[in-house]
């Protein structure tokens, strides 16, 4: 089960490595950048919490993109410790910076899957965008070299938790407060 995992990682992120041009690499550059510490995200969240109208929304961004710093870039991948691809094929030449920090799971991809189904849990318009700019963070990734297959669906999957959680949390809240206002 491992070396086929290991097969399926391998055999993904190879894929990707015929498709460099100058031109994808622009446009992958800009979704691995607006990902980075899940800029674009914790901005959709401080510009959601400036309105009142938006603030429940944005607390529910915010507070999925704390579950996600603490659960995939604090505790899981310190704990998995699994060394990037990039770190370990010193015959790549690197069209990016080479990440410092673990592989499992991809941080880029799970802030981004939190961001989307928050974003789309409030407005199904900006959800479609969001999901879209989330994959292709996610596939930036893959196509940069610095994750595997398995960092990058952990990732969906973990981020996609951490949003639920958020929003069944801040709505549990929220409906409290109005309950005893």
């Amino acid at each position: 089960e491992e070396k086929m995992i290991e097969w399926l990682d391998a055999g993904t992120i190879e894929l990707f490595q015929p498709l460099h041009n100058p031109v994808l690499t622009v446009i992958m550059k800009f979704f691995t950048t607006i990902g980075e510490g899940g800029a674009v995200w914790i901005l959709a969240a401080v510009l959601l919490l400036l309105f009142k109208k938006t603030r429940k929304a944005g607390i529910i961004l915010a507070g999925a993109l704390v579950l996600c710093l603490l659960s995939c870039n604090i505790a899981l991948k310190n704990l998995v410790a699994r060394p990037r691809p990039c770190w370990r094929r010193e015959d790549l030449e690197m069209l990016i910076a080479i990440p410092k920090d673990f592989s499992f799971p991809s941080g880029h991809t799970t802030a981004s899957f939190a961001g989307a189904v928050c974003i789309f849990s409030w407005d199904r318009r900006w959800g479609i965008v969001a999901y879209v700019t989330a994959v292709l963070i996610a596939v930036s990734r893959l196509y940069f070299f610095v994750h595997y297959a398995t960092d990058v669906l952990a990732g969906m999957v973990l981020g996609t938790c951490m949003a639920w959680i958020s929003i069944k949390v801040v709505n549990k809240i929220m409906s409290n407060r109005t309950m005893k206002g």
